[in-house]
């Protein structure tokens, strides 16, 4: 684990790299397969997969699916944990013991109180991020920090470089405002806090290209791998049950492709 976790980090140093989404083990084994070098959960594409919205999964549900998932693959991955499912500083580091234990190479805690329904103020976000840093360092697990204004309609961006940076100042070894798409926007975060800068990949976003030449480090994708899948199945299913033909056979994956992604190893 110590392995993993350490080539994880590794991957912060220089340059820039993807870090897809799956949102079960098959998923993680077919993104493994094509040759992504990590991995990272989605909260929203692990409640579609139990039938559920985003922000209901528990952390139960959480931590097996991460074990079932880290099973599954030789590659490092990242745990969306959301709040860290708990209030204080004692649940906090629970919660990523828990995670740990079962297998995760980084975390992500975020600062937007659902219960709440807003985000939390600087002050206390910095300390629920120390709390989670002081847990993460123990572990040797990367932390990510997120700052969640621009998901929830507060499009201010002087005030996340300031979370920002008081997170890391808390102990955060990645920074991420998922919801940013402005390249100028983009590049001033990068400028503004001395760490590695996750961009969530959305419509507008520059391209992957344009990204690394602003200085992002990590590219992820939410759960918009989850969405693509459900709707290549919805298209599907909707063309066997209007026209009763099934012409989405050409777009499955080859027997070669299944054999690679989930066939025995050695």
């Amino acid at each position: 684990m110590t392995g993993l976790r350490d080539r994880f980090r590794a991957l912060h140093e220089s340059g820039t790299f993807l870090l897809p989404n799956p949102w079960d083990a098959g998923s993680a084994r077919l993104l493994e397969s094509l040759g992504f070098p990590a991995l990272a959960t989605t909260s929203s594409g692990l409640a579609a997969g139990l039938g559920k919205l985003d922000q209901q999964v528990t952390r139960d549900e959480l931590v097996a699916h991460v074990a079932a998932v880290t099973a599954a693959v030789r590659i490092p991955l990242n745990v969306d944990a959301e709040r860290c499912f708990a209030d204080t500083p004692a649940g906090i580091a629970e919660t990523v013991d828990l995670l740990a234990d079962a297998g995760a190479a980084g975390i992500s805690i975020e600062d937007y109180d659902p219960a709440a329904d807003r985000v939390e103020t600087l002050e206390a976000g910095a300390e629920r991020v120390a709390a989670a840093a002081q847990a993460c360092a123990r572990l040797g697990i990367v932390l990510t920090a997120r700052a969640e204004n621009y998901l929830y309609s507060h499009e201010d961006l002087d005030d996340t470089i300031a979370r920002l940076n008081a997170y890391r100042a808390a102990g955060a070894d990645v920074v991420y405002a998922p919801g940013l798409r402005n390249p100028a926007d983009i590049g001033r975060l990068v400028q503004s806090v001395p760490a590695p800068v996750n961009v969530l990949a959305l419509p507008g976003t520059p391209t992957v290209a344009e990204l690394s030449e602003l200085g992002v480090r990590r590219i992820s994708t939410g759960g918009a791998l989850t969405w693509a899948a459900y709707g290549g199945l919805r298209d599907a299913a909707r063309e066997l049950l209007e026209s009763g033909t099934t012409t989405f056979r050409s777009r499955g994956l080859t027997g070669d492709e299944i054999e690679q992604a989930f066939g025995a190893r050695s």
